[in-house]
């Protein structure tokens, strides 16, 4: 038994039966955490400095009142070289459910030091799709090697699971969940729940399946409870469900989930047959990941992850990067079009970069709108032009406030109203392409089934700046101004 297990008691029951209540969570210190529920860095040092002194008891003391979650982030918190020491100090606590709430790259380093045994243990005491997590990173070797010493249904589970598209309900999903035959009464149900069998640990629902294994209806636990015993399963059930095809991208499933309010939901294979559920905390991890990942996708960053080793962000970014350079060659091309001009009249070259920035900024903010509303399926084809229009507006209100600004300060400050004229001309026309562009390079790599999220900024940027360029040293070589 682990430090932080302990034994549930005995609560006399409505009915003077005898009901289990498991044993409060204990508690971390108030010493434990911060204002923002995060570890404290001096209690983060006082642990590893007691690991670090060979004194494990009293690490081990102050890391058992800590939640699964918590012990995770306090191995995420220790540099590289000090987790593989940690980790063996803390054996005992650190679990299989410790395993699963760790970051992926965190993770992956702590098996590749473990043998296939210990790997395989660990990965029999999860659900699973945490199990799945744990080990679909593995080298094609490494995983035979872990798989060989599983269960053998443990190990068929997650078997067939890897033979799903990555990121797809069929890797998401639970096998673990409770389904009856539609001909039941509810006194059967219940009697199957207290009947002792290995069943589902969390579940806030019964499948209702007919003779062919597909979902019939599903029945809150609440209904069942407070229903006759007598009562047919199918006059409580709910027929109208939502079923999540097994090869559903898990960003769609997250959606769905989402629209529907769902708590969990039934996953079917081709044929319809009940082969899993997914529940809402895998879901509601699902959200966080595929948002940051679409931020990250913006800006060229990979992963962003602060514990992804060097080499993986620098190939991630450089590629990017690159990118960026190649395509602010066009805007470079651009200002050598207008060299004379800039020579003759030298405050060309101070104002056209406020041009260019702020047609880069307006672009990113309809480009982010974009974007964001083709992941959360708000733009579609049905409303695609609407919203362009919509953007077109927007830009035009923006590109008239901060045109008639930047005028009225340059006509003000240089005291040439030509000049004023010029760049607010050039900057409502930027910022009208610029909010043009923000819409349409998304839904142009939409359309040709690409990700809006991957290469839109740097198509965008080039758009801003080149055309930003363009029209106020080309606006101001034809008033003029350089003659």
């Amino acid at each position: 038994m682990s430090e932080r297990e302990d034994i549930a008691t005995a609560a006399p029951a409505p009915d003077g039966e005898l009901l289990m209540v498991p044993p409060p969570q204990a508690e971390p210190d108030k010493g434990i955490m911060d204002a923002e529920d995060r570890l404290r860095p001096d209690f983060v040092e006082q642990v590893l400095d007691a690991v670090e002194a060979g004194d494990i008891a009293t690490a081990c003391r102050l890391v058992a009142p800590l939640h699964p979650a918590d012990v995770a982030d306090l191995i995420e918190l220790a540099r590289a070289d000090e987790r593989e020491g940690l980790v063996a100090a803390l054996a005992d606590l650190v679990d299989a459910e410790v395993l699963a709430e760790l970051n992926d790259h965190v993770r992956e380093a702590l098996i590749d030091e473990m043998e296939p045994q210990q790997v395989a243990d660990l990965a029999g005491q999860l659900e699973t799709d945490d199990a799945v997590a744990l080990i679909e990173d593995l080298e094609e070797d490494e995983q035979r090697a872990v798989l060989r010493r599983m269960e053998p249904d443990d190990r068929a589970a997650i078997e067939e699971a890897l033979t799903y598209p990555e990121e797809s309900a069929g890797r998401l999903m639970q096998r673990d969940l409770i389904a009856v035959p539609e001909h039941w009464s509810v006194g059967q149900v219940i009697d199957y729940l207290r009947s002792g069998e290995e069943l589902a640990n969390d579940f806030w629902e019964v499948f209702v399946v007919d003779a062919g294994h597909h979902p019939a209806g599903t029945c809150r636990l609440s209904t069942i409870l407070r229903s006759p015993r007598s009562t047919p399963v199918t006059e409580i059930m709910q027929e109208e469900q939502t079923l999540i095809p097994v090869d559903m991208d898990q960003e769609d499933v997250a959606l769905r989930f989402q629209k529907y309010a769902l708590v969990s939901a039934a996953v079917v294979d081709g044929s319809g047959r009940l082969v899993g559920m997914i529940t809402v905390d895998d879901v509601v991890h699902i959200i966080q990941e595929e948002a940051s990942e679409d931020v990250l996708l913006l800006s060229g960053a990979g992963e962003g992850d602060i514990n992804e080793p060097v080499t993986e962000s620098y190939k991630a970014r450089v590629r990017w990067l690159i990118a960026n350079l190649l395509t602010a060659l066009v805007a470079s091309t651009v200002i050598r079009m207008f060299e004379g001009s800039i020579e003759r009249l030298a405050i060309l070259a101070v104002l056209m970069p406020i041009v260019a920035g702020v047609g880069g900024n307006a672009g990113t903010q309809t480009l982010a709108v974009t974007v964001r509303a083709l992941a959360t399926n708000q733009l579609t084809g049905s409303n695609r032009w609407r919203a362009v229009g919509r953007e077109m507006r927007v830009a035009l209100l923006n590109g008239v406030t901060v045109a008639a600004l930047i005028g009225v300060a340059v006509s003000l400050i240089l005291r040439s109203p030509q000049l004023g004229g010029v760049i607010a001309a050039a900057m409502l026309f930027n910022i009208l392409i610029a909010g043009l562009a923000g819409v349409l390079v998304p839904l142009t790599l939409e359309r040709l089934r690409a990700d809006p999220a991957v290469a839109s900024s740097v198509f965008v940027t080039m758009v801003t700046d080149s055309m930003g360029f363009l029209l106020f040293l080309g606006l101001a070589t034809a008033a003029g101004l350089t003659g």
